[in-house]
């Protein structure tokens, strides 16, 4: 079996939910080892979070988490006692990167922080992901993807461009929120990983996950900045014609502000009649037009399916494409032939399918070697195996809540 890119990284996860393990994930799956710790109560909170076969909740049978930690180790400990505490100072020894998404002070307060660990590891990578950073007069709050949506401006300029105008706000659908930041902390901490390769050094890195959406916004975050324009959800003062629209079987979306897109859409559209009139002429009449045109658009659209619009629209180089479900993708011919959806048997719920990579390496390929930890699954080989904890005192520890 071939290596994997990262064999032979060590990775301690201490964090709850979603950014933390899915910054973990990104490296798990190019070949680091990450041992993942969870309360020994009730385990990390993504356990309570469907989708659950059947929609029943148990705590084994979490998409949300058996997604997120597949490839991992998982094991229970209480760092917040004192017992707990030496046993996390002994795995940090051993562990090139420490990933904790705490409060901030949280773990300074078990004396487990930065300046305590690295005389430990002088070579210890370790991240922290907090909601708005570890400084400034929001550091201590708390906050949810909806509250960081928001502080960021990103739900104020997503989707862009929108169907409804009017409507308030909302966040991004799904988790984007919590997944964006994670792979803005996953890139810092290869590029710590990579220094350290050179000097030797490890080094303390902080991700607020505020900041890493305004990153994502690139030039919409800082055009009030610089000229004292707000964007909104249009991209522009005006929006354009096309957006999202409904079709006969769901969405397409269609973005067409230059000539020559526009005139493909009209196109494809049979060139009706009312795009010969001046207010079609240019992107200037166009935009100021944008909601009657779209509403003449989507006339057309209602009555085709999103297959036909998007063949009919790529033969004409026309950028329309379908908005696609879960149900789309599973079933895609694109995806199938490049067998992005993989199987694997899970003990409690039998065979599934999941998401492997998004890319493609020559020689150190993705591989899906294990399933998502059952709570505590590998707590012996972890304490008894590596730190030498007797079988009797695992025990004890077990019975005293610390594992």
């Amino acid at each position: 079996m071939n290596k994997a890119a990262l064999e032979g990284v060590k990775i301690l996860e201490y964090c709850k939910t979603i950014s933390g393990a899915y910054t973990t994930k990104l490296m798990v799956d190019l070949g680091a080892e990450v041992i993942k710790i969870e309360t020994p109560e009730s385990g990390d909170e993504a356990r309570k979070r469907g989708p659950f076969p059947g929609d029943v909740p148990d705590p084994e049978k979490s998409g949300l988490f058996l997604y997120l930690n597949i490839n991992k180790l998982g094991i229970t400990l209480d760092p917040r006692k004192p017992k707990g505490a030496e046993i996390f100072k002994k795995l940090v020894r051993d562990v090139d990167i420490l990933v904790e998404d705490g409060t901030p002070g949280e773990l300074e307060a078990l004396a487990l922080g930065y300046e305590t660990l690295k005389d430990l590891n002088p070579g210890l990578i370790m991240a922290s992901i907090t909601p708005f950073g570890r400084s400034g007069p929001y550091r201590d709050y708390k906050a949810y993807q909806l509250n960081i949506a928001h502080a960021s401006g990103q739900a104020c300029l997503l989707p862009l461009p929108s169907p409804n105008l009017d409507r308030p706000p909302v966040k991004p659908g799904g988790n984007a929120s919590d997944y964006d930041p994670a792979m803005v902390a996953s890139v810092a901490i290869m590029a710590a990983l990579f220094w350290k390769g050179i000097t030797g050094k490890g080094q303390f890195i902080e991700i607020s996950k505020l900041e890493a959406l305004m990153s994502m916004q690139r030039v919409e975050s800082v055009t009030f900045a610089n000229d004292g324009v707000i964007m909104n959800r249009t991209g522009t003062a005006n929006p354009m014609p096309g957006g999202v629209m409904p079709c006969k079987d769901g969405y397409v979306v269609s973005v067409s502000p230059e000539d020559h897109q526009w005139n493909a859409l009209m196109e494809l559209l049979g060139n009706p009649e009312w795009s010969k009139k001046d207010w079609c002429k240019d992107s200037i009449t166009r935009t100021a037009h944008a909601a009657e045109l779209t509403l003449l658009i989507m006339d057309w659209m209602k009555d085709r399916t999103k297959e036909e619009i998007f063949r009919k629209g790529q033969a004409l180089s026309c950028p329309i494409s379908p908005l696609h479900s879960s149900e789309d993708m599973v079933k895609s011919e694109q995806l199938q032939a490049r067998e992005f959806f993989v199987e694997m048997d899970h003990p409690a719920i039998g065979k599934l399918k999941f998401p492997s990579s998004p890319y493609r390496f020559s020689e150190t390929p993705w591989q899906l070697n294990r399933m998502a930890p059952k709570l505590g699954e590998h707590n012996e080989e972890i304490f008894g195996g590596r730190l030498g904890t007797a079988r009797e005192e695992l025990v004890k520890l077990k019975e005293a809540g610390i594992i």
